[in-house]
């Protein structure tokens, strides 16, 4: 009787890794909701709008708040782009949102950060409405979070989540590993795979011997901003990567390109899946804002679907 192949063999014989389309999977996340929104409006009425909000003339992040206003239109949803100087004061954005909280034409509010210096973006985040707070980065939406309860999910990390679901289905019992400890992704990341029934190990800056923590992994989630920082001998064979960094970096050529936190050449021969940068996490960001923002309204209108 031959003896079935280790995982290790397996990762010899198949060297090159599942790519998990994160475009295709927003693309068709897109389409949902766009069938839902016209659903929605049909029952009540009512469009969601998404305002968003850039202080500051930073070159991406304009092309970032250009592109969620483009995918919210998609969706069939209303987009309210508001474009401020880089002297807006505290005072002003808050007065501003303040306003945003009480148009019943807003559903969901995004301000874009980062923010110029002098604005505190704790402070700012946390004058956002929580049933309107669809990046979920508010105190309100965190403590529910972290507690379990029903709340406002932050885009990356949910997006991340569907794709690993999506992969691998039910993900309990497995070992993840999140590289990053930020409030953005990997403190929401680890709470909500810990709600999947997954035994999750979070490394930071000070953790000792990150790689051999990384080697540990089934699930290994990379979100530092550190391009290149994970090699392909962290991965356990046969892992699942989500790699959420993107930098874009110069060549010798002259040109540019986009790149992510994980060694790609080296970890695609040893990983079973993993997310391209461009083409993964990125995508999934923003139909998970749509998805919020939908969510959202639903929750102001009454909790109708």
């Amino acid at each position: 009787m031959t003896e079935p192949a280790s995982a290790e063999t397996a990762s010899v014989r198949n060297p090159s890794a599942r790519l998990i389309d994160g475009k295709a999977f927003a693309a068709n996340l897109t389409q949902t909701i766009a069938h839902e929104v016209r659903a929605f409006h049909d029952r009540h009425q009512v469009t969601p709008g998404l305002a968003v909000v850039l202080v500051g003339n930073d070159p991406a992040s304009e092309v970032y708040v250009r592109n969620k206003a483009l995918q919210t239109h998609r969706a069939g949803m209303r987009s309210f782009m508001h474009m401020l100087p880089e002297t807006t004061s505290q005072a002003e954005l808050l007065a501003l949102i303040g306003r945003l909280n009480h148009d019943p034409e807003i559903h969901g509010i995004l301000v874009q950060l980062p923010l110029p210096a002098g604005l505190d973006p704790v402070a700012i985040t946390n004058a956002i409405h929580p049933d309107k707070d669809v990046d979920g980065l508010g105190e309100v939406n965190a403590g529910r979070l972290a507690l379990g309860q029903p709340g406002i999910v932050p885009c990356t990390p949910l997006g991340c989540l569907m794709l690993l679901k999506s992969e691998l289905g039910d993900l309990r019992g497995l070992h993840a590993v999140i590289i990053g400890a930020s409030n953005l992704v990997g403190r929401p990341m680890a709470r909500l795979l810990l709600a999947e029934g997954c035994t999750v190990t979070v490394a930071h800056i000070d953790t000792r011997d990150t790689a051999a923590l990384a080697r540990q992994g089934d699930i290994l989630v990379v979100a530092t901003g550190c391009h290149g920082l994970v090699r392909g001998d962290w991965i356990k064979p046969g892992a699942a990567v989500i790699d959420v960094g993107i930098t874009r970096i110069s060549l010798p050529s002259g040109k540019t390109r986009l790149v992510g936190d994980v060694a790609f050449d080296e970890a695609v021969t040893r990983a079973g899946r993993i997310t391209p940068v461009p083409g993964g996490v990125g995508p999934m960001t923003i139909a998970c804002l749509l998805n919020n923002t939908l969510a959202a309204a639903r929750r102001i209108v009454g909790g109708a679907g």
